[in-house]
């Protein structure tokens, strides 16, 4: 008995079958390190950020300079919450991975 097309697409949409697998294709090791290596870039980066906007917090701070000042503190903010999405983004994505495969 042949299954209707309506109720072949209901069954695809509900469960396709895939799931997440590594080792299927060639080059994934080499992704992994390019992602890391983008990973470390971004940290070192944001280091960086962090040291000039403390630099220009304190400068503005000793030379009276009120925009420097607000300038500096926002930058050491937004470095502050760019090292923590940076250290944290396999986590997050584990979490909302491990969260959506939930989903039936």
């Amino acid at each position: 008995m042949s299954v209707p097309l309506a109720d072949r697409f209901i069954q695809l949409a509900y469960d396709p079958g895939i799931s997440p697998k590594g080792g299927g294709l060639p080059g994934l090791a080499v992704l992994k390190n390019v992602v890391n290596s983008i990973n470390m870039f971004g940290i070192i980066a944001v280091v960086g950020a962090l040291a000039v906007s403390l630099g220009v917090w304190a400068w503005g701070h000793h030379t009276g300079g009120h925009q420097a000042e607000a300038n500096g503190k926002k930058g050491a903010v937004v470095a502050a919450g760019a090292a923590l999405g940076l250290g944290a983004a396999n986590g997050i994505v584990a979490f909302f991975s491990n969260l959506g495969s939930q989903v039936h």
